[in-house]
């Protein structure tokens, strides 16, 4: 079973793997034998998940880019294909969120985080994507969406907007790049603890997270591993694409 999930001789580039969660999962990419490129606009935060995978035997190296400036992409792209020559696996994980009211929703804020979460999404894989096609290479593409993007959740206006965004270029571009070989899936991850939403999670709203939640807990960002490894190989996946995979702990089950 465990050839299910060798990574062994594949390229994964992980944008935003500077972040908690793409961290988590660009470290088990090298884990499981892929070459990884760390792709984040904070290079300090790069450079530390890039030194983890180093220190545990694995192949890294990082690149600095936001996915707000496509030119930075360009440029990053251009240095991991020096390096690495192509690659085969692409995790789109850049994050912007913000509890803003709608009334008091200014077009700057919106455009802002639209720029990261969705303009930012369908560009980075545009350069990518393009890049696997014209290599004639297979492979894969994952997108982090979330529990907003299928039900909206409150005080996150623009945030759940941009999710359900994820998941709408997910299964055209899964249709898209199918005959090209490349499948194109999306994770939808419950409530992890991560640096963009936790200046929302009040006392009030940490009961009302954990009452939708019938794990009863916030997940951690090794429990993304799974998911992303499943959806990366092309052996134990290889007929999936234009799927959302929840792993939230049973938050997208529960009603009331």
């Amino acid at each position: 079973m465990s050839k299910l999930f060798d990574l062994s001789g594949k390229v994964a580039v992980a944008v935003g793997g500077n972040s908690v969660l793409g961290g988590a999962i660009a470290k088990s990419f090298a884990e499981h034998g892929a070459k990884v490129a760390i792709v984040g606009r904070n290079m300090e935060k790069a450079e530390e998940v890039t030194k983890a995978i180093e220190e545990n035997g694995g192949i890294a190296k990082s690149f600095q880019a936001d996915v707000s400036d496509l030119a930075t992409v360009e440029k990053a792209a251009k240095e991991i294909e020096a390096w690495a020559g192509g690659w085969d696996i692409v995790l789109n994980a850049p994050g912007m969120n913000s509890p803003t009211p709608f009334f008091e929703l200014e077009p700057e804020e919106w455009d802002k985080i639209m720029d990261v979460n969705l303009r930012g999404v369908v560009f980075t894989t545009q350069i990518f994507a393009k890049r696997m096609v014209e290599q004639n290479r297979k492979g894969s593409i994952i997108n982090i969406s979330s529990v907003s993007s299928t039900t909206p959740l409150s005080k996150v206006f623009t945030y759940s907007a941009s999710k359900a965004g994820i998941n709408s270029i997910t299964q055209f571009l899964a249709k898209e790049f199918a005959p090209n070989g490349i499948r194109v899936n999306a994770i939808i991850p419950g409530f992890f603890p991560a640096e963009q939403n936790r200046k929302i999670l009040s006392e009030d709203r940490v009961a009302s997270i954990m009452s939708h939640t019938p794990m009863n807990r916030f997940g951690e960002p090794e429990e993304l591993e799974g998911a992303a490894i499943y959806l990366a190989s092309d052996k134990a996946s290889s007929f999936v694409t234009g799927t959302m995979l929840r792993v939230d702990g049973g938050f997208g089950s529960m009603t009331i």
